[in-house]
């Protein structure tokens, strides 16, 4: 089974990469870019019967930093 596990900051946690994209976008002459913020997509390949409570497990202990930032599991087969 495969699952995809997306990571962002929490809103109001400052993001100095989603920043420099935006300032990248801007130098390459893309106008109307108010914000970016950037993430992470993190795809698992576990074994079948793997539940959705053991890879929210991971998502808290390793995956993703739960004072700072939110994540996402998608099951994808």
């Amino acid at each position: 089974m495969k699952a995809r596990v997306f990571v962002t900051l929490k809103s109001g946690v400052l993001d100095p990469q989603g920043k420099a994209i935006q300032h990248a976008l801007e130098g390459l002459g893309f106008e109307g870019v108010n914000d970016v913020r950037a993430g992470k997509l993190i795809e698992l390949d576990v074994a079948d019967g793997t539940s959705q409570d053991d890879i929210d497990a991971m998502c808290r202990k390793l995956l993703a930093n739960t004072v700072i930032e939110n994540y996402r599991i998608e099951a994808i087969g």
